[in-house]
């Protein structure tokens, strides 16, 4: 199953904005299966603008963070088709155009899970299905897809 991760997960990873939260974060992304995450480029975007705008990052360690990403997972990028859904989504949901961004590329890419602290739960949309990584009740795929994760 894929699974496309959102910024603030990749944000709490690196440490930005709370300790504890960075804790969780490294242990869910290290829980998944190997095949499963992939990151919509938008996310590394926004991902490079937090870190040096809120964790005071230099630019070339934001930089080195976000290019250890990109050989790390595989991307999922902004192609045409996924801006033009992005904006029908954006026009229907009411979703900021960044975040029906990467609803749109999660959907393009195949994903069932899209994992944001900022989405609303629940939300589906063209196959994917938003969820809160650190919410205490999971959802059942998500609890599914770590439990593959774990078996491995």
């Amino acid at each position: 199953m894929k699974v496309a991760i959102d910024t603030n997960v990749l944000v709490y990873a690196a440490g930005i904005h709370t300790d504890l939260r960075q804790d969780t974060a490294v242990e869910l992304l290290g829980q998944l299966p190997d095949e499963s995450p992939i990151i919509p480029v938008q996310v590394l975007g926004e991902l490079f603008n937090v870190l040096i705008r809120k964790g005071s990052w230099s630019r070339k360690d934001a930089g080195v963070a976000v290019r250890s990403l990109v050989s790390s997972f595989p991307l999922i990028d902004t192609t045409p088709t996924v801006l033009l859904q992005a904006t029908e989504l954006s026009q229907r949901h009411r979703l900021p155009i960044w975040d029906a961004i990467i609803v749109s590329a999660a959907a393009e890419a195949g994903c069932r899970l899209l994992l944001s602290e900022d989405m609303h739960e629940g939300f589906a949309w063209g196959g994917v299905t938003v969820t809160n990584p650190f919410a205490s009740e999971r959802h059942a795929l998500f609890e599914e897809l770590l439990e593959r994760g774990r078996a491995r």
